[in-house]
């Protein structure tokens, strides 16, 4: 049963409804709270926290919270600025007299600000830290060789690597890690007392869900990610009990029981627009008016102001989201893999609760998506398509010869081996099928994003490989990755095992 406390009449029928979105978009648990003039007026749990259990969600079971975790390390980094411990429009360099950007400007210039707010010029590079072994300290030494496509300050562009530099700038002035700021100075004046930093610690406890992503239409149970590394952009696990103190704490101008947290002025710069930004979520009015603040992105919904910030990691999408004027705030954790559940049903209460038209937000997402699943038409008659495989250029040297460790000073490692006659990349602990496509072009599967992306490798004037380059970015005006050979790997004896080695 839910647990309401005040203010429901427009929400009647709200839990039958969800429950179809659920069954709609296969999604296996969700949890929803609501905050209407600072009380919780809604939370609730639906679904499964674990299908094979059979273990329902409820109000505490923990969902990782993704991306919206930034909010909480833009937060602590206001706290600091309060207090005069950090500058937010200090040049980071002076703080760190070591740290290094690829451009040299933004090494100089570069703010907590900047970082905050998506200017930094950096496209995403999430590649280069996703599931590595790396520490803060060496994601941020290699930084340096992380080559920006647009220049410092002109553009937003998303970049999970700032808001870790900016949580280590926290934890430097603060003389504490990250996570004893956040847990300090946030979690325990609001009484957050479910929340934690890491996967590792959620699976310690005895409400938590399971991550699940959808494979043939099922929701097939996954690992948890863990990321404690780039904790601030992204490691917070928590449940819609804390997260409701997380939104009326917001939607109170930084007062929670009585306690100011953080200045009205501060909080007021965190919710105002810096940049202008792409990252909008579906609005009435299907136009991109969104802006950014720190670790908030706004945008108008209905005449009024919405800010809200998703989160999506491996298993897990979750969505905050407040409408100051009204003193409307809403959460929505689930634990499927990417689904636009949560948007879409923040956006469904916003309508019932501010009066006036509901729009079918679900209806219209499943749409769209069928629509984009429409088989591509075949060619017009008389029209021929050209014969892919006579195309192809056949493969001239062994397979062998691709083998050995090859590096990218900001990437790391990446080594290619053979696995029963074909070809398979190592990064970061995972594993890659590379596929032959023509001569020295190969096809990266990189299954945990669903991409494929082209692997060229070059030959050097004595005939050997020497080093191959891929796509791993695809922002535009961004560049292919080089990864260079550093050991000529030509001992073949123990690949014979395996069979034949050649490329047809």
């Amino acid at each position: 049963m839910s647990e309401l406390l005040t203010g429901m009449e427009s929400l009647n029928g709200i839990h039958t409804y969800i429950e179809e979105q659920m069954k709609a978009w296969k999604v296996p648990g969700l949890s929803v709270a609501v905050v209407k003039n600072h009380e919780i007026i809604m939370m609730e749990g639906y679904g499964h926290r674990n299908i094979d259990q059979g273990l329902p969600v409820t109000s505490e079971t923990i969902f990782a919270i993704g991306s919206s975790t930034k909010a909480f390390t833009a937060l602590a980094a206001g706290i600091l600025a309060d207090e005069g411990k950090l500058d937010l429009d200090k040049p980071v360099k002076e703080y760190f007299p070591t740290f290094k950007m690829f451009d040299a400007f933004a090494t100089e210039r570069i703010t907590i600000r900047d970082m905050l707010c998506h200017r930094s010029g950096l496209p995403r590079h999430d590649l280069m830290w996703y599931n590595s072994a790396l520490t803060r300290e060496e994601i941020i030494h290699r930084l340096q060789y992380l080559e920006p496509n647009e220049d410092f300050r002109a553009k937003w562009q998303y970049q999970n690597i700032m808001y870790m530099v900016a949580g280590y700038l926290v934890e430097y002035v603060s003389d504490s890690s990250w996570e004893e700021v956040v847990q300090n100075r946030i979690f325990t004046p609001l009484g957050m007392t479910s929340s934690q930093f890491s996967v590792d610690q959620t699976q310690l406890q005895h409400d938590f869900a399971i991550p699940y992503i959808l494979l043939e239409e099922q929701a097939k149970p996954i690992p948890f990610r863990n990321i404690d590394t780039i904790g601030p952009a992204g490691s917070i696990n928590s449940n819609i009990k804390d997260m409701a103190h997380w939104v009326k704490f917001q939607i109170n101008h930084g007062i929670y029981d009585d306690q100011h947290i953080v200045s009205k002025e501060m909080l007021q710069a965190i919710h105002s627009p810096h940049m202008v930004c792409d990252m909008t979520e579906i609005n009435q009015n299907q136009t991109n008016m969104a802006s950014y603040g720190l670790g908030w992105a706004i945008e108008p919904y209905r005449g009024s102001r919405m800010v809200y910030h998703g989160g999506n990691i491996d298993g897990f999408t979750a969505h905050v989201a407040f409408i100051p004027a009204e003193q409307i705030g809403i959460v929505v954790l689930s634990n499927l893999n990417g689904t636009p559940l949560p948007v879409l049903i923040a956006n469904h209460i916003f309508d019932r609760m501010l009066g006036g038209e509901v729009e079918d937000w679900s209806a219209q997402a499943l749409e769209k998506m069928k629509a984009s699943e429409v088989e591509i038409k075949p060619t017009a008659e008389g029209e021929t398509l050209p014969d892919v495989k006579a195309l192809v250029i056949p493969l001239t040297l062994s397979l062998l010869h691709f083998m050995g460790t090859y590096e990218h000073p900001g990437y790391g490692k990446m080594v290619v081996e053979l696995d029963e006659g074909e070809l398979r990349a190592t990064f970061n602990s995972m594993q890659f099928p590379l596929t032959h496509v023509s001569d020295l072009q190969f096809e990266l599967y990189i299954a945990v994003f669903n991409i494929k992306t082209s692997v060229t490798f070059q030959l050097g004037s004595n005939g050997h490989v020497f080093q191959f380059s891929t796509m791993l970015l695809f922002e535009p005006g961004t560049k292919e990755i080089e990864f260079v050979r550093i050991e000529n790997n030509n001992e073949r004896s123990h690949s014979f095992q395996r069979g034949e080695m050649h490329g047809s």
